[in-house]
C-alpha cells in the first residue's frame, strides 16, 4: 500500500474503461472517445495523434509505430509493425565510399520512410468504430489553436534547442524568437494542422501521395536524401504474429524483429531462474541480477538482431529457456562481470499509450521519432518532423543489421502485452530508447514478483547498464548503491530520469481496471 506521508500518486481504478498516456491532453482525448462509444483502438489513435502535437520532440507523424491488440480481452493477440523501410535507392557502398562509419542522427540518411500514419489507418480500417476525422479532431485543434507546454516537455525542448538550430525550418517552427518556449508558453503548428486535416479527409493517401508527399520528398532530397515519391507511396505496415515467452504463469507478448522485444523476453527468461520474490524489491541483489541479465541480453541484441529476414540466428534460439539458462550460468550473484563489451547504449525518448475499453479490448501502442525531435529535419510546408530511425542501421557489410534498400532497421520501441489463463491481463510499455527492455523487465517483475499495482510498479527506482557503467536514479537507496559497488559495479547518476511508462492491469474476476502513469513524464491515467 502507498505510504501517504510521501509525495506520489495513487493508481486509478475504473470499471468501464481506462487510459494511460504521457500527457494529460492525450489521456483526456482518449477518455472522451471511450465515453462517446468509441473502442480502445479509436481512443488510442486519438491519444497518439494528440501526442504528435503536444509532445513534438517525442513523437510525430513523421515517425514509426508498433501496436499489440487483444480483441475482447482474449489471448489471441494481434501485432502491427508500423515501421518504415530505407529508400529503394539507399546504398551502403555509397555511404562507406563517402568515408562514413555510421549514419549521423541529423543526416537525411537517418530518415527511413515514416510508417506511423499508414499503421494508424490500417488499424482504424480493421478495428475502428468512430470516423477518423473525429479521432484526429483534438490533435488538429491543439495544432491550430495552440497548446501550453507542460513541465517535462519544456525541459526537454530547451535541451534540444541546439539540434533544432541546425535546420532552418525546424528553428523557425520550434524556436520562436530564437528560443525554446518555456513551460506554460503557447505553441502552434498550423502547417501540421493542415496535414492532419488532409489525413482526416483522405486517409493514408493524404500523407503518402499528393502535395504532402511531394513536399516531404523535396525537403529530404534538398538535403541529399535519396527518397522518392514511389518510396512514400509504397509504405505498408505489416500485420504480424507476436512473439511470446512465459514468465511465472504469465504469457508476455512482444513484436518480432526488427523490433527489440526479444531482448526483454530474454531478460525475463534469465530472471525467471531466481526467486526474486524472496529478495528485497529495492535491494542490491535483485538489482544486480537485473543488471547482469540485461548485459547478456543486450550483447545478444547487438550481435544478432535485425529485420526478420536478415536474422542469422534462429529466433527460437534467442527465445529458448535453455539458452537463457546457459546465460544465467554466467552470472555470479556476488560479483559483476569482469569483462563487458561496449554495448553502445543510450537513452532516447518516445510516447506510449495503453487503453482498455468496456469490452476489454486492450491496446498497447507506441509511436516514436527515436531521438529528441528525431532527425531535427522539418518539412516546414507540411509541418512534418522526420524521425531518425535509420541511424540504427550499421554500415558494417558483415552485420545482419546493415543498411540495404527497402530494409527496416532494428527498432528500439516496443509495446508489451501480458495474457494469463486465456485473457488479456496487462497492457504496458516503458519508453526510453535502448533502455526499454530494462524497463519492461523492471516493471513486470515489480507487478508479478512483488505484487505492486501499476502505479507503484512505475514509480519504483530504476537502473540502466550501458556497458561497464551503470546509471542509477537518485531515488535508489544508499545501501543498494553500496551493495552494487561492493559487487564491482561502476555507478553514475543518470543525467535524467530513466524512461517513462504506462500500465493498465485487468482484474477480470472483480471487473476492475487499475491504471498507472509514470511520474517521470507529464501524463496521467484516467478511467470511468
Amino acid at each position: 500500500m502507498r505510504d501517504f506521508d510521501f509525495p506520489g500518486r495513487s493508481a486509478v481504478h475504473a470499471t468501464n474503461g481506462a487510459v494511460a498516456t504521457s500527457h494529460p491532453y492525450a489521456s483526456l482525448a482518449a477518455l472522451d472517445v471511450l465515453r462517446a462509444g468509441g473502442g480502445a483502438v479509436d481512443a488510442a489513435i486519438a491519444a497518439v495523434a494528440t501526442l504528435c502535437v503536444v509532445e513534438p520532440h517525442m513523437t510525430g507523424i513523421g515517425g514509426d509505430c508498433f501496436v499489440l491488440y487483444a480483441p475482447n480481452g482474449g489471448d489471441a493477440v494481434v501485432g502491427l509493425n508500423g515501421s518504415g523501410r530505407a529508400p529503394a535507392a539507399a546504398s551502403l557502398e555509397t555511404l562507406r565510399e563517402a568515408g562514413l562509419s555510421e549514419i549521423e542522427v541529423t543526416s537525411p540518411h537517418a530518415v527511413t520512410l515514416p510508417g506511423a500514419v499508414d499503421a494508424w489507418c490500417r488499424l482504424h480500417e480493421r478495428y475502428g468504430r468512430r470516423e477518423l476525422a473525429e479521432l484526429l479532431a483534438p490533435a488538429i485543434g491543439y495544432a491550430r489553436d495552440g497548446y501550453p507546454l507542460h513541465a517535462r516537455v519544456a525541459s526537454d525542448w530547451a535541451e534540444l534547442a541546439p539540434k533544432l538550430r541546425r535546420n532552418a525550418e525546424a528553428a523557425a517552427d520550434f524556436l520562436p524568437g530564437g528560443l525554446a518556449p518555456r513551460e506554460g508558453d503557447l505553441h502552434r503548428q498550423p502547417a501540421l494542422a493542415d496535414t492532419l486535416e488532409r489525413i482526416a479527409r483522405e486517409g493514408r493517401s493524404g500523407f503518402y501521395e499528393g502535395p504532402v508527399a511531394e513536399a516531404m520528398v523535396r525537403s529530404l532530397r534538398d538535403l541529399g536524401g535519396v527518397h522518392s515519391l514511389e518510396d512514400f507511396a509504397a509504405v505498408a505496415g505489416e500485420w504480424v504474429t507476436p512473439i511470446a515467452s512465459d514468465y511465472r504463469g504469465h504469457r508476455v507478448h512482444q513484436i518480432p524483429p526488427n523490433n527489440q522485444g526479444v531482448v526483454a523476453l530474454a531478460m525475463l527468461n534469465i530472471l525467471e531462474g531466481y526467486d526474486l520474490a524472496g529478495l528485497a524489491p529495492l535491494g542490491a541483489l535483485r538489482t544486480h541480477l537485473e543488471i547482469e541479465a540485461g548485459r547478456l541480453a543486450y550483447d545478444m541484441r547487438n550481435r544478432h538482431l535485425a529485420d526478420g529476414g536478415s536474422l542469422e540466428v534462429p529466433l527460437e534460439r534467442l527465445l529458448s529457456k535453455d539458452w537463457a539458462g546457459e546465460l544465467r550460468d554466467k552470472i555470479d550473484p556476488e560479483q559483476a562481470f569482469a569483462e563487458i563489451p561496449d554495448l553502445g547504449l543510450a537513452t532516447s525518448d518516445t510516447v506510449y499509450v495503453t487503453v482498455v475499453d468496456r469490452d476489454r479490448n486492450t491496446v498497447s501502442f507506441i509511436n516514436s521519432l527515436f531521438h529528441g525531435f528525431g532527425s531535427g529535419i522539418l518539412c516546414g510546408e507540411a509541418g512534418v518532423m522526420f524521425h531518425s530511425r535509420g541511424a540504427s542501421f550499421r554500415l558494417d557489410p558483415a552485420h545482419p543489421n546493415r543498411l540495404a534498400p527497402n530494409k527496416r532497421p532494428m527498432h528500439t520501441i516496443m509495446p508489451g502485452l501480458v495474457t494469463r489463463d486465456g485473457r488479456a491481463e496487462i497492457g504496458y510499455g516503458v519508453m526510453g530508447g535502448d533502455y526499454q527492455p530494462f524497463g519492461h523487465a523492471r516493471l513486470l517483475t515489480n507487478l508479478i514478483d512483488y505484487a505492486m499495482d501499476p502505479q507503484a510498479g512505475l514509480d519504483c527506482p530504476r537502473v540502466f547498464a550501458l556497458g561497464q557503467r551503470v546509471e542509477v536514479e537518485k531515488s535508489l537507496p544508499g545501501e543498494t548503491l553500496a551493495g552494487l559497488q561492493r559487487r564491482g559495479h561502476s555507478l553514475s547518476l543518470a543525467g535524467q530520469a530513466l524512461g517513462g511508462g504506462q500500465c493498465i492491469r485487468i482484474d477480470h474476476a472483480r471487473g476492475l481496471l487499475t491504471a498507472g502513469s509514470d511520474p517521470r513524464k507529464d501524463g496521467c491515467a484516467l478511467g470511468y
